[in-house]
């Protein structure tokens, strides 16, 4: 892949996306960090059916102390791998209760805290503090390989070779962007390639669209 198409697909995303930003619910920095950690393996959607009512009522983490964790399952019940969510989520607010937020304002610091990865501290910053980093998901990954940026095997490879390739002033915008690209587009089945501007450019589309409809 070459800087010239790199430019032409970030142009592209941000043309087709021009204001891209997350679709979770939340109403303040501590919610939006758990509804990250309830997204896991969920979609954004049911995730905000379960937190439009339960934010409402639980703006913060000694609110979440007071349900204890079997109570916290039954509330996010309805989100995969909600047992294990509700345990890490509850063992992070004791922590949050005694240390504010704003003390984990880097990825390293945002690791220590229970079921929080290196996606989900960096989609944590690249929304709350517009930190130029980019949060990479299976899909993120998927994405990033179909348009041949990176040619890696797994989303831990892909993020490290990433922002070595990417320049740092793109990787905010370009976490906002790849998210919808590959929610409403670029789908793991049946991506839209004949809609799609980059198909000149990518080689999935050459490599597999086209051979399979020849």
């Amino acid at each position: 892949m070459t800087k010239e198409n790199i430019k032409i697909i970030i142009s592209y995303l941000d043309k087709l996306f021009p204001d891209a930003k997350t679709e979770l619910f939340y109403e303040n920095e501590f919610q939006l960090l758990i509804a990250i950690i309830m997204s896991a393996q969920t979609t954004d959607k049911q995730v905000n059916k379960v937190n439009k009512v339960f934010f409402k009522v639980f703006k913060n983490p000694d609110d979440w102390l007071k349900l204890w964790q079997k109570n916290i399952e039954n509330y996010i019940k309805t989100v995969w791998f909600y047992k294990t969510k509700a345990k890490n989520i509850y063992r992070t607010c004791e922590i949050l209760y005694k240390n504010d937020l704003n003390n984990f304002s880097t990825v390293e610091k945002l690791q220590t805290l229970h079921w929080v990865g290196i996606k989900t501290a960096k989609v944590f910053l690249a929304i709350t503090k517009n930190t130029q980093v980019l949060g990479v998901d299976t899909h993120v990954h998927r994405v990033l390989n179909r348009l041949w940026i990176v040619k890696t095997k797994s989303p831990l490879e892909t993020d490290k070779k990433v922002e070595k390739i990417l320049k740092k002033e793109d990787l905010s915008k370009l976490h906002h962007t790849l998210i919808f690209f590959w929610r409403y587009n670029c789908t793991a089945r049946n991506p839209k390639c004949d809609l799609c501007d980059l198909k000149q450019i990518c080689k999935y589309y050459k490599k597999v669209i086209l051979i399979k409809n020849k």
